[in-house]
């Protein structure tokens, strides 16, 4: 499977905003964005008016890059997005937090949604009780993840507990930092999903 293998803030710097792939670190001093606003590369502090297309391009690309995607599952789940009810732009949003390393990083069982796709492969999450290693996995109302057991006496997972009682979690998920549990009580609605992003461009964009 392909993997983006080069500096993660270079990717917050090129969409021109923070996309908080680095954890605690997007929040300090050393975030790139704050010390180096303009896009990486020679070029980066003279490049002229965007497009109509590049603004939908570009939209894309930042959400793609902030839930960790490739553009063929983010084609696919566009696509899915379509065939549902409602409106496209809502339902990718809506698909996009549903996947099982999301759901970890919402409730705060891992600082970022790279560090919550690690700890979903190598099998460290139930779901309702089963053992789930795919973080593209969607989950639905009424799904209980939690840690297992034997994971939770690892050093990381006590760090990730005492931060995650700190932690602000979505009103359509429920943490409980003590026993590392979390439950889907609803899906999640627009205003309740706080991702930067303008959906209607990047409907526009495969629309084309």
């Amino acid at each position: 499977m392909a993997r983006y293998k080069d500096s993660t803030c270079r990717l917050c710097r090129r969409e021109g905003t923070k996309l908080f792939l680095k954890g605690d670190r997007c929040y300090s001093d050393k975030c790139a964005v704050a010390r180096r606003s303009y896009p990486p590369g020679q070029h980066g502090q003279g490049r002229k008016k965007v497009s109509e297309y590049g603004l939908q391009l570009r939209e894309k690309q930042k959400v793609r890059r902030i839930y960790g995607i490739l553009e063929r599952q983010f084609r696919n789940y566009f696509e899915k997005a379509e065939r549902q009810k409602g409106v496209t732009g809502e339902n990718l949003l809506i698909l996009l937090e549903r996947r099982l390393d999301n759901v970890v990083y919402r409730l705060g069982f891992a600082d970022s949604r790279a560090e919550a796709r690690t700890l979903v492969r190598h099998g460290h999450f139930l779901v309702n009780g089963r053992k789930v290693n795919i973080p593209s996995y969607l989950v639905r109302p009424g799904d209980t993840i939690n840690v297992r057991e034997k994971s939770q006496a690892s050093p990381r997972f006590k760090e990730i507990a005492e931060a995650a009682a700190h932690r602000n979690v979505p009103a359509w998920l429920k943490a409980d930092s003590s026993t590392l549990q979390g439950q889907v009580l609803a899906l999640p609605t627009r205003e309740q999903i706080d991702t930067p992003a303008q959906e209607h461009l990047i409907v526009e964009l495969y629309s084309r």
